[in-house]
């Protein structure tokens, strides 16, 4: 479905986004790839790189939100939200809401979300969400990522109709730059229960699978985890707590997304 498609890495190091572009190039023949600046901790960068998406791109049929934060010490985005929320969420929510035109006039298309399993520990704290009260790294994490869940299966409802599906993916426990935060953990994992640790290839296999599944064999808004469908937890069920933090959401970024 999707082969030969033309792939834009967002990047938010433009020197190691090239150099995974050119890496791209020399081992696969024929691969059409380029990296373009993103930093999903800046609403601004965020704006510049849907505008430069809309002046370069005809059509966007699948958009991955693969960009995250884990675990990391207290710290705020340039807009002064909690890194974790604020990267792992609010950045991707606002990309989607800045691109969902083009996805629209693209359709069929869609969105495939990033999450967890670490999600079954969170909770949307509505009162605390940029963690002043308090803040604990993996709780943090778990949040963002259980809004990750949340966020999918709000947008599913909305956009079906336009032609646009979404998708929550668990990519496992992958030993990419992601695990900076917790690289001592990572370790003693790997040497311990080096079975639960995956490469970069093995982590994005479900991303893929959700990316070129024919769309009649996939679940609109459901989670995914092996490359098969699979259940969330209770809390990324409620569709309450979705509809809550969609609006909560559009009220941070000051947006207004019916």
């Amino acid at each position: 479905m999707c082969l030969g498609a033309r792939v834009i890495l967002a990047c938010r190091s433009m020197a190691r986004g090239e150099q995974a572009a050119s890496d791209i190039l020399r081992e696969v023949k024929g691969a059409k790839v380029v990296a373009r600046q993103l930093d999903l901790a800046d609403t601004k960068s965020i704006c510049l790189f849907a505008e430069n998406i809309y002046n370069t791109e005809k059509a966007l049929h699948y958009l991955i939100n693969n960009a995250g934060m884990a675990m990391c010490s207290y710290a705020t985005t340039a807009d002064g939200f909690e890194m974790q929320f604020g990267v792992n969420h609010l950045g991707h929510f606002f990309l989607t809401f800045l691109l969902l035109d083009l996805l629209k006039h693209s359709a069929p298309s869609r969105v495939i979300n990033l999450s967890s399993a670490a999600h079954a520990l969170g909770k949307i704290q509505f009162d605390d969400l940029s963690g002043a009260k308090s803040y604990h790294p993996v709780k943090a994490y778990a949040q963002s990522k259980l809004a990750n869940i949340l966020f999918t299966r709000e947008l599913a409802k909305r956009t079906e109709v336009l032609g646009v599906t979404a998708y929550a993916v668990d990519p496992g426990i992958v030993n990419t730059e992601i695990t900076r935060h917790l690289r001592r953990p990572l370790l003693d994992i790997s040497k311990y229960f080096s079975f639960l640790v995956r490469t970069p290839a093995e982590g994005a296999s479900t991303a893929i699978y959700c990316t070129v599944t024919p769309e009649n064999q996939l679940l609109n808004g459901g989670y995914y985890s092996n490359c098969r469908s699979s259940q969330s937890c209770r809390a990324g069920q409620d569709d309450g707590t979705a509809l809550k933090l969609w609006a909560v959401s559009c009220h941070l970024l000051g947006i207004c997304w019916r």
